[in-house]
């Protein structure tokens, strides 16, 4: 699985090939130097808006923040592939979500695949919702999951239902059951619309971020 010490141990290896101290990371991403320390000694993870944060900060791709750089699967290779085993693919475990992320040993890729296992059930107990660059494409795989989204309605998917939303416009994905609930998305997004996107969220103030969480909580 992939522990926070294992995101710790990639972005140690990262900041030291480059010559970095923890204060130039902080400065490049936009994470304060505390949560990166706590990062780096395995002692926090971070939500997915975190890490695409990180990677752009850091100018690389975000599979580079799982498994460390790789030099079988560049940029430009032609008739590239990768294939993942059940049971390998890399794990980031977060308040809301266990993650799973399968062939990150191809870096530069246009899009990141992403098998996600729900965990809260209600908005309260996810928080504010997430917004980050790009498109996503979702498709459940298993159970029963509730998206909201701050300008529609709840939305319920069953399994072999999918959605595809704006990556920028906050949302949630809920576990709608009692049993599991897994969606495979697909998320979409250029480094330039990464920077636009966190623009954009630096700018946003948190009377902002409660008016529009709480706008998804109504039942419309």
């Amino acid at each position: 699985m992939n522990k926070p010490a294992q995101l710790g141990t990639a972005l140690r290896g990262l900041r030291q090939s480059h010559g970095w101290k923890l204060r130039d990371v902080a400065a490049r991403s936009g994470l304060s130097v505390s949560t990166l320390s706590k990062v780096e000694r395995g002692q926090l993870s971070l939500t997915y808006d975190r890490l695409i944060q990180l990677a752009e900060g850091l100018e690389v791709d975000i599979s580079t923040l799982f498994s460390g750089p790789h030099s079988s699967a560049t940029s430009g290779a032609a008739g590239r592939r990768s294939v993942t085993r059940h049971g390998e693919p890399d794990i980031v475990e977060t308040d809301n979500y266990r993650h799973f992320y399968p062939n990150t040993d191809l870096l530069r890729r246009p899009f990141v695949p992403i098998v996600a296992e729900m965990k809260a059930r209600t908005l309260d107990e996810f928080g504010p919702l997430v917004r980050h660059s790009g498109e996503e494409f979702t498709y459940v795989l298993e159970g029963t999951v509730i998206v909201h989204t701050e300008h529609y309605a709840p939305t319920t998917l069953e399994v072999g239902d999918s959605i595809h939303i704006d990556s920028n416009m906050g949302h949630a994905y809920l576990a709608g059951c009692s049993g599991p609930c897994r969606v495979l998305s697909v998320c979409s997004a250029t480094e330039t619309a990464i920077s636009d996107a966190l623009a954009n969220q630096n700018q946003q103030s948190p009377d902002q971020e409660s008016s529009a969480a709480a706008s998804a909580r109504q039942s419309f």
